[in-house]
This record gives C-alpha cells, structure tokens and sequence, in this order.
C-alpha cells in the first residue's frame, strides 16, 4: 500500500465514523489454548491492535475460550458462532495437504521468516487446493522447530525407539514413524495430563510450550535436533460471511494493512520471542536437561528427513501442485524473510 493510498483509506474510515455511516464492530474470537499462552497473550492481542489500527478504533474484539474443541474451530466460523479462530491443521488429518509443506524438517530460519514464506508460497502456489473453502485465511503461521521433550532420559536418536509420544499431527506423525515413536494423539491443552499420568513418555512440540504447557513440570528433558524435528502448521481464519458484511473501507484496510503477510510475519515474531523465553526458563532450571543431537545423529536424521520430504512433495503434486517448485519456493522465501 502506497502511503497516499494508506492516507485515503484512513481518511474514509474516519469520515464513517464521524458521519456515523457505520458502527464500530466487535470481533468474537475463539481460542482453544490457555489463557496466558502466546496465541492469546501475543498474536491475538497484537492482531487486534493491528485491526483497531488500521480501522481508526472501529474494531475491537472479544476472546471466548471452550467454545469448540481444536479441530471444530472452522465449523464454527461456519456456523457464525465466532468471527476469528486459529486452526491446527494437524488435527484434521487427510483434510490439509499444501500446508504440511512448511512442516517437514531441514528448513533453515526463525519462525517469522518460516510464517512469511508460508504466506507468499499460498498465496503463489498452494491456494488453488482450496483447502480452507468456506472462511477467509487472514493469517498463515508456524511455530519454531519442534523437538522432542521427555520424562525419561534421551541423549541418542536410539533412545527415542518406542517411546510413548504425543504427537500432534501432519509431518509430525511422519516424522515420528521414521523416529520408531509410538505415536499418541491428544490436543495440545490435554498434554500436560497424558504426560504426568504416564500415558505419554514424551512429547513433540517447540520450546516455547515449555512454558505454555509447563512441559517443564512433567518433561524434564528435551532433546534438542538442530533445526527442528519438524514445524507445526496454523492459519487464523475469519468468517467470510462477517468480512463480507463489513463496510468496503474497512475490507479494503483490513486486507491491505493488517491481513495477510504483516500478520503471518507477526505472528513468527511472536513464536519465536515464545521458544527464547522457554529455553532461557529451561537452561536456568536446576532439574531441566538439554541435550543437543550428536553430529551423527544430525546425520542419520537429515536421511529420514528427506524421505518425509519426498513424501510430502509427491503429496502435494497427486493434489495437483508442482510439488518441487512449491518447495524450492518455500526455501527460497524463508531465505529472503531471513535476511
């Protein structure tokens, strides 16, 4: 957006509001995660600052927790119970191929450069799967490298042979059978039982949920893959139904201001800020162990990374996408977000 283009929408905006042409609108959203973890404390909260923003402070919003569980959160907006939600899409298996393409292991860069370049390779490529039909995506993310967090001693790929793991879905299942995991799947609010009731003898996620999910409490150990084991994908969507009933000036800001890339690239920022926080808790705690994959392991590793790559990029091409340019893109954009 050039900045008269900016100044013109904001003048607009402004002028509804004094003339009354519409009313301020409030924005239900709906979270599945903990009150204080970072979707809800930093991503929402930032988003709907963004919103109010670029609105002249016509939006505002209103977070609502327990209205559906995780993988209900698209029928929602559906059903017009709630306007915004964020969406694991792990949880609904076979339902999202072109998203699992950021979530197989050996990309390099932060979970901001990794949101911004599953925005741009959408936008590019993967949005003709039509995959989120039926709502708006406004927002594309991921969190930071997943690892492996135990409450049983692990200091060799060896080790994870067996081990009860909760796993959360998409490339991490993948992943995990290559590992000789036993995969469990709970949604993410149930992991801190099914870890400290025994259920589980460990869990994929990234660092930062050592704090949202006090994985530090019930899996004292993390083995830690340089680059992540795999990453876990979101997108945060609207109804179309409530966009569309907004006033044009407010659409045309809301998509050229706030939707879209600068809220992917924030959301990372907001994951990433989640893992530094995590991993300083972790190293400073007198019973928490990291434990860094031996450079043979990092070897051994990056062969079954590859294989879970091949198989994901002959998904997406089956779908109908150019499976390998879509992953030489997503490589190539994550690189620029980096710089």
């Amino acid at each position: 957006m050039t900045k008269i283009t900016k100044f013109l929408t904001t003048s607009a905006l402004a002028l509804c509001t004094a003339t009354g042409a519409f009313a301020a609108e409030t924005l239900t959203i709906s979270t599945w995660l903990p009150p204080t973890h970072p979707v809800n404390t930093g991503m929402f909260a930032k988003l709907t600052e963004m919103m109010s923003e670029a609105t002249g402070g016509e939006i505002t919003t209103e977070l609502k927790n327990g209205l559906a569980p995780p993988p209900a959160q698209m029928d929602l907006l559906l059903d017009g119970a709630a306007d915004i939600a964020i969406l694991f899409h792990g949880y609904t298996p076979g339902r999202f191929v072109g998203t699992k393409l950021i979530e197989v292991p050996g990309y390099e860069g932060s979970a901001e450069a990794a949101s911004v370049a599953h925005w741009r390779v959408h936008e590019a490529m993967l949005a003709e799967l039509n995959e989120h039909r039926g709502v708006k995506v406004i927002a594309l993310t991921t969190h930071g490298p997943g690892q492996i967090h135990s409450n049983k001693e692990v200091n060799t790929l060896d080790d994870l042979q067996g081990l009860k793991t909760r796993l959360g879905g998409g490339v991490s299942a993948d992943v995990g059978a290559e590992l000789g995991l036993v995969g469990i799947q709970v949604p993410a609010p149930k992991v801190y039982e099914t870890l400290d009731s025994g259920a589980a003898d460990a869990v994929a996620m990234n660092m930062g949920e050592r704090i949202s999910f006090k994985l530090d409490e019930v899996a004292k150990n993390v083995y830690e893959m340089p680059g992540g084991f795999y990453r876990g994908s979101f997108a945060v969507i609207m109804s179309q139904e409530k966009f569309d009933s907004l006033p044009e000036e407010m659409q045309t800001a809301l998509d050229e201001q706030v939707f879209g890339e600068p809220s992917s690239r924030m959301m990372g920022a907001v994951w990433d800020q989640s893992d530094v926080d995590a991993r300083a808790k972790t190293e400073a705690a007198g019973d928490n162990t990291i434990v860094t994959a031996s450079a043979e392991d990092q070897s051994r590793f990056a062969e079954m990374a590859a294989r879970v790559r091949d198989k994901i990029i002959a998904e997406i091409t089956d779908a109908g996408i150019d499976g390998e340019a879509a992953y030489e893109m997503m490589r190539a954009e994550m690189a620029a977000a980096n710089k």
